[in-house]
């Protein structure tokens, strides 16, 4: 039992890490948690098997945490996300303008007018006074945010289709966007 718990402590521990850090929405972060509650349980019977009391009680508390965690974005922010969408949904019936919610602007996938995926958003420019989008910040390639190439797309180029952009342009017109440095945008 010991061999198993001394495994599955860290590679629970080290999946969750990655998972959480990578930040690819609310449900991934709270399995992410979840997998946590998985690595501190390993970690608290590792404890109480060796003998070492600082281990059982750092990873306690570790697991109310993490169930913190799972009951924070399993829970709480997919509920948000879910009411984001249905009044996303709604809004399309209403005689007003259709609206969706902000939360796409750091998650959206980009497709262009071929439907090949063109890049993801990861965050916008809005006006302060107006309230206007006016431009969102693309990335392209990279992995996890290592090598990604941001872009500047205008919002005049883009159309919203439920949880993803379209852009009528063509993969070669996209990565001709200007780019960005990931600490200097324009204002």
């Amino acid at each position: 039992m010991e061999e198993i718990v001394s495994w599955l402590a860290p590679a629970a521990t080290t999946l969750a890490a990655l998972i959480t850090a990578s930040n690819l929405g609310s449900r991934i972060t709270g399995y992410g948690f979840a997998i946590f509650t998985v690595g501190s349980l390993a970690w608290l019977a590792q404890g109480y098997l060796t003998g070492q009391p600082s281990l059982l009680w750092q990873n306690a508390i570790l697991t109310v945490l993490n169930l913190f965690g799972v009951w924070r974005w399993l829970g709480i922010r997919a509920k948000i996300e879910e009411g984001g969408r249905a009044a996303q949904e709604e809004s399309l019936d209403t005689p007003g303008e259709a609206l969706f919610p902000s939360s796409l602007l750091g998650r959206a996938t980009i497709i262009g007018r071929d439907g090949a995926e063109l890049g993801r958003t990861v965050d916008a420019m809005i006006g302060c006074s107006s309230g206007r989008l006016s431009y969102i910040v693309a990335a392209e390639g990279g992995v996890v945010g290592v090598g990604e190439t941001l872009r500047m797309l205008n919002w005049g180029d883009v159309s919203v289709d439920e949880e993803r952009f379209q852009t009528p342009m063509s993969p070669e017109s996209f990565r001709s966007l200007p780019t960005l440095d990931k600490d200097s945008w324009p204002g």
